[in-house]
């Protein structure tokens, strides 16, 4: 591991630049499909030949180094979601239970509160099953299909089924994030929980009430006739998600089913249209897996040249300045909550983050008398903002891949993390909720 350095963190900056910058000059010249024009994953190419040149010692070692990262646990279990969402998105579709569900759903929901019930049960299931990834991957389908049959924005419809499933995934017990926020500032889950709850609950009604005046223009016509059984693949995915079933299981499980209905219900459905559709979900994964691999390289050579490293010293720097000169808990809180996020901007993984920043933080919170309860809810809450918000992390690539717009358009949709880092900032300037010793 070299010392921590900014240039460590070039190489991001690059990709950034030409990704982002790149659409958004496409844009100015009035160029369709401007985010498109160059691909995410041939603009991290030049960031990644940056990032192994600034590394030391032979080439060989960074090499081995960037695939490393490549074949992180976490990056590799991203990657087999991507892989079974599409499938599973794709056989569905297939057979007709994505026109099936949206028809039952909207047979039972109100036209003005579809929005909010897209939200809602997002943010149900997430919070059972303890992933954002396996919930857009259930609920992303069912949701594309509603706003495609209602005439509602497709943007606002995902951004919904974005931010209900991190309103799940921050507060879920379950989830990787409450795990690793918990065990590093040492705190019962129950406490973060409650912690938590207090500053998401306001953040999650606003985004409901947003909503409820967003879709009340909703216009829903003639229902089609649907066939109940096409269903069942949908409620079994959330059924399951909601017992605990790890997410591979639940998706693989769901193609199965949905494949199992096709070959009975449909006459001219073959185990050759199955595989075929399997298939072609496969590749429509395909730019999301290729950028994830990565993604998940160029933070492991980040990681080990240091760059990582300096913007966690450089916050707790900033943080003993401060505290020189007031020792509030603010000047603490708002440490811990800028180190996570700044360090979430560079991995593209919220877990990761609060693993990284977790002594950290919990040196910051001891010196600045913040609450283990109150630390372990900040790192799990703007790590959870910062996910929500990147256009190169796992939750708004697949949302958008599974939608096919672009992952630029969708961040600005996705109010509930907007929100919830407003209404966090705030809790942080007001000092609320109070913190009650245990």
């Amino acid at each position: 591991m070299n010392k921590p350095t900014p240039v460590a963190l070039l190489p991001l900056v690059l990709f950034l630049t030409l990704f982002v910058g790149s659409g958004l000059w496409y844009q100015s010249q009035g160029v369709d499909f401007a985010f498109y024009q160059i691909q995410a994953p041939v603009a991290i190419l030049p960031a990644l030949v940056l990032a192994i040149l600034l590394g030391r010692g032979v080439l060989n070692a960074r090499i081995e180094t960037f695939m490393k990262g490549v074949g992180d646990p976490t990056i590799i279990t991203m990657v087999l979601i991507y892989l079974l969402a599409g499938a599973f998105a794709s056989v569905a579709k297939a057979i007709g239970g994505v026109d099936a569900t949206v028809n039952f759903g909207l047979s039972i929901i109100p036209p003005s509160f579809i929005l909010p019930g897209i939200f809602v049960i997002t943010a149900f299931v997430a919070t059972s099953m303890g992933t954002s990834m396996g919930t857009i991957a259930a609920i992303a389908p069912i949701a594309i299909g509603v706003a495609e049959t209602t005439d509602l924005p497709m943007l606002t419809t995902l951004g919904a089924v974005v931010g209900g499933a991190m309103f799940g995934d921050n507060l879920s017990i379950i989830s990787d994030t409450t795990i690793a926020a918990t065990r590093t500032q040492g705190c019962d889950m129950r406490d973060k929980f409650r912690m938590n709850f207090k500053i998401a609950l306001p953040a999650a009604l606003l985004v409901l009430v947003w909503l409820f005046f967003q879709g009340s223009q909703a216009h829903v016509g003639d229902l089609a006739d649907y066939n109940i059984w096409l269903v069942l693949p949908y409620l079994a995915v959330l059924v399951l998600a909601v017992v605990g079933v790890n997410v591979l299981l639940v998706l693989f499980a769901g193609i199965v089913i949905a494949g199992v209905i096709g070959l009975v219900s449909m006459g001219n459905y073959s185990v050759a249209g199955l595989s075929q559709d399997i298939y072609a979900g496969f590749t429509g994964m395909q730019e999301i897996m290729i950028l994830s691999l990565l993604i998940g390289g160029l933070g492991g050579l980040m990681k080990s040249q240091g760059g990582l490293a300096w913007i966690v010293q450089t916050i707790e720097s900033i943080s003993r300045r401060f505290g020189a000169q007031d020792g509030s808990r603010k000047a603490g809180e708002l440490s811990i909550s800028a180190s996570v996020a700044i360090t979430n901007l560079c991995t593209a993984n919220n877990t990761v983050a609060i693993l990284i920043n977790g002594s950290v933080a919990k040196d910051i919170a001891t010196r600045y008398g913040v609450d283990p309860r109150r630390s372990a809810s900040l790192l799990d809450i703007f790590s959870c903002v910062i996910q929500g918000l990147i256009p190169y992390g796992a939750q708004i690539l697949l949302a958008s891949s599974l939608a096919g717009i672009s992952p630029l358009e969708l961040i600005s949709h996705v109010q509930y993390s907007w929100i919830l880092a407003l209404v966090a900032l705030l809790s942080i300037a007001l000092n609320w909720p109070k913190v009650k010793p245990v």
